[in-house]
């Protein structure tokens, strides 16, 4: 979403790479910045008058411990869901250990998630905690407890049959505060794979499939719906895009014929227009970019020093970005958003 592509991939790569632009304590002023102001109720509003109806949101675990911020960031987005009608799906995006071994869940290049206990009882912690908060909140439709777990790479595959066990304990921790919300499972392989799934455990689940890149016909979802069938439960494309205005198009037709609701990420992101709203490059940032494609590493410091942004341009560049991803400086993208039958 910043045009990294061969530069700082991960939420902690990319916190890394500002500290070294603009200084650890300027940082952490701009990220609490940022964080407020990506969201507001101005995009909550343009959603709702697009005709959509719910917003999945992911977070990170990190805010939900040791006092962090994140109901005080989430509070205010679901206020204005339920003003504006819009249901919430609420995300662990990144989970303690990770669950991808990928940039993705801000991890440590491996899946430790399914390696540590300690990880395994604090992603418990975390969701019990945040269903206990939201027990009675009735904007929330339900808890989508881990994004796309465990890639396609042939070495972890090992960990297919610990995910859905994982998802039992979690959701037995949510039920202890919680009997009434919804739970959300992911496939394993990135959210491709069913086969991992028994038979349902909770009353109330949704089984969720992730969807990129595939030929738009009946076979990309046909194993999704026979799923659904031979267990009488809910699916839903949790994601998809990253694509065509045509394809998307064709694939919001297909599952739409196929009676499955749908998410299409992301809602925003720089330049690129496959999303609902972009932003503009801030100034200065094909100098940053740039600079990120250096190797990395303090025993590159000297080469890095002498290459980087002046302090000046970085910090005209971040206070721009600022500026730039909020909605009324945002462009809408009207062919993705007709190739999704919205207006």
């Amino acid at each position: 979403m910043f045009l990294f592509e061969e530069g700082p991939q991960s939420p902690r790569e990319v916190e890394g790479f500002f500290n070294e632009l603009i200084g650890p304590h300027e940082a952490d002023l701009f990220w609490r910045d940022y964080r407020k102001r990506f969201i507001t109720d101005a995009d909550i509003q343009f959603i709702k008058q697009c005709g959509l109806n719910s917003v999945r949101i992911p977070f990170h675990y990190q805010y939900f411990v040791n006092g962090g911020e994140g109901f005080e960031l989430l509070d205010p987005v679901i206020e204005w869901c339920s003003k504006a009608g819009i249901w919430v799906i609420l995300d662990m995006h990144c989970a303690p250990g990770g669950q991808t071994g990928t940039n993705i869940d801000d991890s440590w290049g491996y899946p430790w998630l399914y390696e540590s206990e300690e990880a395994q009882d604090l992603t418990c912690q975390v969701w019990k905690g945040i269903a206990d908060y939201y027990s009675d909140e009735p904007t929330i439709i339900g808890y989508d407890l881990l994004n796309e777990p465990i890639p396609t790479f042939p070495q972890l595959q090992k960990y297919n049959s610990k995910l859905e066990p994982l998802y039992k304990r979690i959701t037995h921790a949510i039920r202890e505060v919680d009997k009434d919300h919804l739970i959300i499972l992911e496939g394993a392989q990135w959210a491709t794979n069913f086969q991992v799934f028994g038979s349902p455990f909770d009353a109330k689940t949704i089984y969720e499939f992730h969807k990129y890149w595939a030929e738009p016909n009946q076979d990309a979802i046909r194993e999704y719906l026979e799923f659904r069938d031979r267990h009488n439960v809910p699916i839903w494309l949790g994601e998809s895009g990253e694509n065509t205005d045509q394809w998307v198009g064709q694939f919001a037709e297909l599952v739409n014929k196929n009676d499955v609701g749908w998410c299409f990420w992301p809602y925003k992101k720089m330049e690129k227009t496959s999303c609902l709203v972009s932003m503009a490059k801030p100034a200065h940032w094909d100098e940053i970019i740039a600079f990120g494609k250096m190797a990395g590493g303090t025993g590159a410091a000297e080469k890095r020093i002498a290459a980087r942004p002046s302090l000046e341009s970085s910090r005209e560049a971040l206070h721009d970005l600022l500026e730039k991803i909020e909605f009324r400086a945002c462009s809408v993208n009207h062919g993705y958003l007709q190739a999704l039958g919205l207006h």
